[in-house]
């Protein structure tokens, strides 16, 4: 699930490159900075644009995209099922791993993310470029695991049953403060993971044996097929997702639309403190 900068960089065996930088604040920062410098033969890949479908109120800020349109954004940058994949972000891997867990729901296994990301990458000198790649079209396929995700209405029908895990900071879990969305809560019986945790100071992962006893003491007896991750938007659930798989605890579904998609149903029970 992870690549480090010193394996990317001395693997000689070719690979299909993804630069995901994004600022959730600042949505055309990303692909500015790639612009001006990215890790030679990457591609960008929008959170906005390419990693998420298009919003229209009810869905969440960064629903799902649509998977034959997906699938055809792969095939316009030259992507094929029998790639190896890297992905990177900024840093921590949070950005990375919305599209490691987009080529997964594609069935497409051969995906990491580049630990430590850009940053990590340039601290160490390591090459980059302004040169934007090109790739002939391929045909890539749009077939869907669909037992990686569930959607609002699963969740409202079993609410008391669902083993629902939040990548957001404890103070937006609390409901204490709401930075992004207009309201702030949880939904009524998640419990707490912040995803900026699983990670160290630098940005690079925790080791698997640390990550897999912080998720043990959450699961409990519990298996970690049950439980449904997310977010304010299906991004940072995709980091505990990530870590989870680094830890040796995969199965774990995403919500997508997450809370800004649950908090546009008024009808929607939320949850405080």
């Amino acid at each position: 699930m992870l690549v480090s900068t010193a394996e990317l960089s001395s693997d000689p065996t070719p690979c299909r490159l993804f630069d995901c930088r994004h600022d959730l604040a600042k949505p055309d920062w990303g692909e500015a900075e790639y612009r001006k410098a990215h890790i030679p033969g990457a591609v960008f890949a929008s959170l906005d644009r390419d990693l998420s479908a298009p919003k229209n109120g009810r869905n969440g800020r960064h629903p799902l995209p649509d998977p034959e349109v997906f699938a055809q954004w792969l095939s316009s940058v030259g992507m094929q099922p029998t790639d190896r994949v890297v992905c990177y972000d900024a840093s921590n891997g949070a950005m990375a791993a919305r599209l490691w867990w987009l080529l997964r729901w594609l069935g497409h296994e051969d995906v990491a993310v580049l630990d430590g990301g850009f940053a990590k990458w340039t601290r160490e000198g390591l090459p980059v470029t302004s040169e934007l790649p090109s790739f002939p079209a391929t045909s890539y396929p749009d077939e869907i695991d669909g037992n990686r995700a569930v959607g609002a209405r699963t969740i409202q029908r079993n609410l008391n049953g669902l083993f629902l895990l939040d990548a957001r900071s404890p103070a937006r879990w609390r409901g204490e403060q709401e930075p992004i969305d207009p309201e702030a809560g949880r939904i009524p019986g998640a419990l707490n993971r912040f995803n900026g945790d699983n990670v160290n100071a630098d940005g690079t992962f925790k080791d698997s044996f640390s990550l897999k006893n912080d998720f043990l003491k959450i699961l409990g007896s519990r298996n970690p097929s049950e439980i449904v991750h997310y977010c304010g938007s299906g991004v940072a659930a995709c980091h505990n997702l990530l870590a989870m798989e680094i830890a040796g605890l995969p199965g774990g579904k995403l919500y997508a639309g997450s809370w800004s998609e649950w908090i546009a149903d008024p009808s929607r029970p939320r949850e405080k403190g």
